[in-house]
């Protein structure tokens, strides 16, 4: 390399390094990632946990396990003393399930919104202000016709907008739609539900008034499918559990949410039917 080109390289590189600019000629991993828990062992066994600075895309039908999954990742990082923020694309989170879950709710922004439009103009904003651990963009119930007229460009600007930052960005909704924009995407599905008669159930005389074939629901099992991974070679935090290796152990999995039968005991007084 000439002397006078070594020297204007140099210089370059020390004006940027005293603006706080990283150097352009400096080599970066982009493939090293770093992962964190999702809450449930089964999900970060299978997927190497949620990814920072990308975008995962949680989908399926209703009653899939998604809310289940968002509360588990949302009680994960608050219980971290991370800021979150979620946003409701319609206005159905209820935060007293998710306080039943573990979420901090002084960690955690809820955003309600009308419509996508206002969904996806909030997300935008809180993205481009910083600060947040984990945003989550809930458009679960809006109908996945209406999510499909979603621009690609706008999943794209997501993407770009949490590169390089420790955010978590996590999409919910019916269908995969973000396409190569995310990093991660899952796939969940229900099984059928498990029920048990209100006879084999302990002391239900005394919490139930009803008769004995009455059946009560016990618990049903989510299947788990990673339907894309370009997580890569990632390090994992301290408070991963299971394998966060670049590439997930498996393409499929499950996991269990069981009800208590004794939920008046078991809930907040809050909580407990009137």
């Amino acid at each position: 390399m000439p002397a006078n080109l070594a020297t204007v390289r140099f210089d370059a590189e020390l004006a940027l390094a005293r603006r706080g600019v990283a150097a352009p000629f400096t080599y970066r991993d982009r493939r090293l990632i770093e992962t964190v828990s999702a809450g449930i062992p089964e999900i970060d066994s299978l997927a190497g946990g949620l990814p920072r600075g990308s975008l995962t895309e949680i989908c399926g039908p209703p009653c899939s396990g998604r809310t289940s999954l968002l509360l588990s990742a949302l009680a994960s990082r608050t219980a971290q003393a991370e800021v979150c923020a979620l946003v409701d694309g319609h206005d159905g989170f209820d935060p007293y399930s998710a306080e039943a879950a573990g979420v901090e709710l002084n960690q955690l922004l809820w955003v309600r919104c009308r419509d996508i439009n206002q969904a996806l103009r909030a997300t935008d904003l809180l993205l481009q202000g910083g600060g947040f651990g984990l945003i989550a963009l809930d458009l679960s119930d809006i109908p996945p016709e209406t999510v499909r007229y979603v621009p690609l460009n706008a999943w794209f600007r997501f993407r770009r907008a949490v590169e390089d930052t420790p955010t978590i960005l996590v999409l919910l909704e019916q269908e995969a739609n973000a396409k190569t924009c995310a990093s991660l995407v899952l796939r969940l599905e229900a099984a059928p539900a498990r029920w048990a008669t209100t006879a084999a159930l302990p002391n239900h005389a005394e919490h139930f008034f009803t008769p004995s074939s009455a059946r009560l629901l016990e618990g049903f099992e989510i299947h788990a499918e990673v339907l894309r991974s370009r997580i890569g070679r990632s390090y994992t935090a301290n408070d991963t559990v299971g394998n966060a290796g670049g590439d997930a152990g498996s393409d499929a999995g499950s996991f269990e949410i069981k009800t208590a039968w004794g939920y008046r005991d078991s809930l907040p007084d809050k909580l407990k039917p009137r």
